[in-house]
């Protein structure tokens, strides 16, 4: 075999097939051409892909179970590195309910905006509420996993009813 046809050590990852064309006569300090073909990926690549697109596509759609899984994994760490953040955080669990009386006390409103303001500062105390305990005893700590859950169905429920009337 001729030794411009042969590698010469050339590592290449798995799964890349390569072929090499040697280099011409008479161009000794030209680089060799070098084309590189792909093997077909595979069926959980190809899945992984499609589950990956279809999440992008409708991320708008599906905010409030990313946030979630933020709040739950960021939870689980703050557990983790400091279990007293919860008593810090407790006192926050009133701030919605506090701005609500605020608001309405400088801006009386009623009907749907009422409706809205003690829609939010619903959420807004039961979102702080859990954070606090989830931070304090740990996200999957007794019954807050499903208050996790059912926080986060009701969440997005809501957010894709909430999208379709705005």
């Amino acid at each position: 075999m001729s030794s411009r046809s042969r590698t010469r050590g050339v590592k290449t990852a798995a799964g890349i097939h390569t072929v090499r064309i040697p280099r011409q006569r008479g161009r000794r300090s030209a680089q060799p051409f070098i084309v590189v073909v792909p093997e077909a990926p595979s069926l959980t690549r190809e899945a992984l892909g499609f589950l990956g697109r279809m999440l992008w596509r409708f991320r708008s759609a599906l905010a409030p179970t990313f946030l979630a899984l933020l709040a739950l994994a960021g939870t689980a760490l703050l557990h983790a590195i400091a279990w007293w953040s919860g008593l810090l955080l407790a006192p926050l669990a009133a701030g919605p309910v506090l701005w609500m009386a605020f608001t309405q006390a400088h801006r009386p409103r009623s009907g749907s905006t009422l409706r809205w303001r003690v829609a939010a500062a619903v959420a807004g105390t039961f979102a702080l509420g859990w954070l606090a305990l989830a931070a304090a005893f740990g996200p999957l700590a007794g019954p807050l996993a499903h208050i996790w859950l059912a926080g986060w169905i009701v969440a997005q429920v809501a957010w894709l009813f909430a999208r379709r009337s705005l």
